[in-house]
């Protein structure tokens, strides 16, 4: 990458790099480093810059530790205390350019928006701006702590929003074009800040690739962080974490969940009942962030298929048992993802932005089935990145990357999907994406789910 860019925007000079026709900055804090007072604080917007800072290499992440030892997407752990910044992908000259703002999964206690898989080089060459902000996970950012925000990990991307509003057309970006989506928690993300009144108007579509709609209630989360100062041996609040830095939290965290505890360990995630998210998500789904176009779906298989890197124990998709769970949409994928795409649809369905349903069915050879996060190298059309290989073989069709790729550069674009809005119901037209590598609009996709849609 070639250095020597420099952007002068509101937040001040920000120096980056061209990669071919690509203009990248990386590691640009959004806010101010999350340490000390601030821990548990609301997120406070970054001074402006009065040098140029360097963005010419990833920011530290909030993840510490990795969740599991190995993980299907590549997800770095780098140190640091600025962990609240983001990375932005432009094209080499744009102006009023849509923007895709893009959050990492690594369900709400671990991930790194450093992963390879997320460069934005291939939206960034097709016109659009890329942004991959970091924010906190675990009980850093979800905890409930006396005399603390709820939320803390919203109020980042939140933040993270409004930085992108003050600061894109120094980028070339649109503000008014700006849509966010993400990948598994960073799926569920989506979906709260569009339940979020305190996200409103800050970006006009939205693309949830395999979230839930699940939010916890201050008693589930109280008992998460109560579990984690047991853990860790001190007083719940502020002053108790204060000398357990947020490494520490996040082991105590992996320590819980390999004890089998992690029912507790691991409810962390977006809290309801504050000025963030007053309403469970699927509550506040039916009224609010209705006029915003909503993309959604899920794999065949997310937690169902093969052995993974995360879970190398699990059994053959092709086992009676598993045929017969998926046909009758009784797995974890069809009670924890696929559901939730038909909840969400039926709740949105008298809105005027609409929700278009996709179901993501190519089977990795590796795990011999369209398992978790499999999908997202088609969505980012990369490929070729560093562990593509690992997870989807030598050779994941390109033209399944064609489809995927394009129908979210489309979305992003602010056209329309080609296919008809779902409402939640029986025979919801679905895009599919199929097994033979080819893209191809299916019906009933989600129909073995829809007993399961009025669970919360």
């Amino acid at each position: 990458m070639n250095a020597g860019l420099v952007v002068d925007a509101p937040a001040g000079p920000i120096s980056g790099g061209v990669d071919g026709r690509v203009r990248r900055f990386l590691g640009v804090p959004y806010a101010e480093a999350p340490v000390g007072p601030l821990r548990f604080a609301a997120p406070r917007p970054r001074a402006a810059f009065t040098a140029p800072f360097e963005a010419t290499r990833h920011g530290a992440t909030p993840q510490r530790v990795p969740l599991f030892a190995a993980t299907t997407i590549p997800e770095p752990s780098i140190p640091g205390d600025d962990t609240l910044n983001l990375d932005i992908f432009a094209p080499e000259e744009c102006a009023g350019a849509p923007i895709l703002f893009w959050i990492h999964g690594g369900g709400y206690i671990a991930g790194s928006p450093a992963s390879p898989w997320y460069d934005g080089s291939a939206f960034a060459r097709e016109g659009v701006i890329v942004v991959v902000p970091s924010y906190r996970l675990g009980l850093d950012g979800f905890g409930v702590i006396p005399g603390c925000p709820d939320n803390r990990g919203l109020l980042d991307l939140i933040t993270a929003l409004q930085w992108v509003r003050e600061n894109a057309e120094a980028f070339g970006g649109d503000p008014r074009r700006v849509t966010i989506a993400g990948q598994s928690a960073g799926g569920g993300a989506v979906l709260a800040l569009l339940s979020s009144p305190a996200a409103e108007g800050l970006f006009r579509a939205a693309v949830s690739v395999s979230g839930i709609d699940v939010s916890f209630d201050r008693a589930e989360a109280r008992s998460a962080t109560a579990a984690i100062a047991r853990e860790l041996g001190v007083e719940p609040t502020a002053e108790g974490f204060g000398p357990r830095d947020d490494g520490e939290a996040m082991r105590a965290i992996l320590r819980l969940r390999d004890a089998e505890t992690s029912s507790a360990a691991l409810a962390f995630g977006p809290v309801h009942g504050d000025d963030v998210l007053p309403e469970p998500i699927p509550v506040a789904l039916r009224h609010r962030g209705t006029g915003v176009p909503l993309l959604a779906g899920a794999t065949a298989d997310e937690f169902d298929g093969g052995p993974t890197p995360e879970d190398p124990g699990r059994p053959d998709p092709s086992s009676p048992e598993a045929v017969a769970g998926k046909a009758a949409g009784t797995r974890a994928t069809d009670i924890l993802f696929r559901a939730s795409c038909v909840r969400t649809a039926a709740a949105r369905a008298g809105g005027p932005g609409g929700t278009w349903l996709y179901s993501f069915d190519w089977p990795s050879p590796v795990t011999g089935a369209a398992t978790h996060c499999i999908d997202v190298p088609f969505l980012f059309g990369n490929l070729g990145a560093d562990g593509v290989t690992a997870a989807l073989g030598s050779a994941p069709p390109p033209s399944l990357q064609s489809a995927m790729h394009g129908d979210v550069l489309a979305v992003v674009r602010g056209t329309e999907p080609a296919w008809p809005r779902a409402r939640g119901g029986a025979n919801d037209a679905t895009r599919v994406y199929s097994a033979d590598g080819e893209s191809a609009v299916g019906y009933g996709s989600f129909d073995p789910c829809l007993h399961l849609a009025d669970r919360p």
